[in-house]
């Protein structure tokens, strides 16, 4: 039973030091930098760049998806902007027709409607492929923006260097649950630590799907890459965002976070749908960075010790509290130095984040401890050995083999993409009808693509 209390203090202290060491430096390099040596990000130098804003969308609430492209329509934004909504074959596409129809009359919407479920990855090339805009944002369906943060990110893309940014997220719907405020303080800190320590080197590793812009002409060098995900010889269409990201970082380019770029996303308020969204994040984050171990060479020795923490740490923690439980189960004995230095690492950490937040409501975080000790380590166990797995677990998995080639583009009468003046252009669209039967979905007016 020694045995059992050496490995538990063994593996509780090798924890400690890792991630007092790991912690420490995210937490200087997490400061914000000087913004009078950034001042060259204020202002645009050449003309506004032009931006696609990409929508997938895939049986949204009506109401949700409407408040996500009202946020779009609001953007205060000097440049050209365009947005396409690619309906992914939802379901519900009669109840989202008045979403539809509220936008019919503003030039810079487009609808894209793919007649099946292709999955979300192949719903952004869908409308990829279609626009021309020098940047492009993608926004998750149940994200709203702040009225600034195309301009903000547009601003900080004028580096060259750049092929990705991301702004800072929370949840919209914080009020609603213990666990949705639980959620919002936990992207809180994974944004404005963990992402904005990896900006200090020009490596975030993961430009998060609701809100992330990239440079075109980045990004068509890497799409089909991008599209054509495999592990282990099977198709991989989750962790879009993370995968895209490394791709941006394997090609040479930058990756940053823009801290006061604010989206506001909806976040599980259950816990079901919440462990379920972990474990495609936790397969998607194992498969990504075998991927990113190569790249670590050529970035900051910090990206090292950042893979290295977020990696080992979790094992070292799970040796401890398997090493715990044994010796309770076993011996009828609490490990009294495991449990007082895990909840040391926790006061101390929750204690900084309120520091930095100013905010209080960051010491129940404490909250989160539990949770990740005896849920989310085994899930994250489950999830290492279904790396294989693909499926999304919360929605019907994409079509196999099918390509986002059978779809229906609504453009508006006088955008650069339906025919009148330009070529191209479509004839004038007066209404959508959306009904949905076993084969198409043919908006009156307009012909599908096959």
């Amino acid at each position: 039973m020694d045995l059992l209390n050496t490995i538990g203090i063994g593996a509780v202290s090798c924890y400690a030091l890792l991630s007092t060491a790991y912690k420490s430096m995210q937490t200087v390099y997490a400061r914000p930098k000087d913004h009078s040596l950034a001042s060259d990000d204020l202002v645009f130098h050449t003309p506004p760049p032009s931006v696609d804003v990409i929508v997938p969308c895939y049986n949204e609430d009506p109401s949700t998806l409407s408040e996500c492209l009202a946020s779009i329509a609001n953007q205060d934004y000097a440049g050209k902007l365009r947005v396409y909504v690619v309906d992914d074959g939802s379901a519900n596409r009669e109840k989202l027709a008045p979403v539809h129809h509220t936008y019919v009359g503003d030039p810079r919407f487009n609808f894209v409607l793919l007649r099946e479920n292709v999955g979300k990855r192949k719903a952004q090339i869908a409308a990829i492929r279609r626009s021309s805009g020098d940047l492009v944002l993608n926004v998750d369906s149940d994200t709203t923006l702040a009225s600034d943060v195309v301009t903000k990110l547009a601003l900080k893309m004028q580096n060259p260097d750049i092929g990705a940014a991301m702004g800072q997220l929370t949840a919209s719907n914080r009020n609603d649950t213990w666990l949705a405020r639980l959620i919002d303080m936990e992207y809180w800190l994974a944004c404005n630590e963990e992402r904005a320590a990896q900006a200090r080197f020009g490596a975030v590793l993961c430009c998060c799907g609701p809100c992330a812009m990239y440079r075109r002409s980045a990004l068509l060098l890497l799409l089909d890459q991008y599209e054509s995900q495999y592990f282990r010889g099977k198709p991989s269409d989750f962790g879009e965002d993370r995968h895209l990201t490394i791709l941006m970082l394997k090609a040479g380019f930058r990756t940053e976070y823009v801290p006061d770029a604010i989206a506001a996303t909806v976040v599980p308020d259950r816990m079901g749908p919440y462990l379920r969204q972990q474990l495609r994040w936790a397969r998607s984050t194992f498969r990504d960075t075998l991927l990113a171990l190569r790249l670590l060479p050529g970035l900051n020795h910090y990206i090292t010790l950042d893979v290295v923490g977020q990696n080992l740490g979790p094992l070292l923690l799970a040796l401890t509290v398997l090493a715990g439980l044994a010796q309770v189960v076993l011996t009828a004995t609490v490990p009294w130095w495991t449990v007082m230095m895990i909840a040391f690492m926790t006061m101390i950490r929750c204690s900084v984040a309120s520091f930095r937040a100013r905010q209080l409501r960051f010491l129940a975080f404490s909250l989160h401890t539990p949770i990740n000790l005896f849920v989310l380590l085994p899930l994250k166990a489950y999830a290492l050995c279904t790396l294989s797995n693909s499926d999304w677990l919360s929605r019907n998995s994409p079509v196999k083999g099918t390509d986002a080639g059978g779809e229906v583009f609504v453009p508006h009468p006088k955008s650069e993409t339906s025919a009148g003046a330009t070529p191209g252009y479509a004839a004038p669209l007066r209404r959508l009808n959306l009904a949905r039967d076993s084969s198409t979905v043919t908006p009156a007016g307009v012909c599908s693509d096959d």
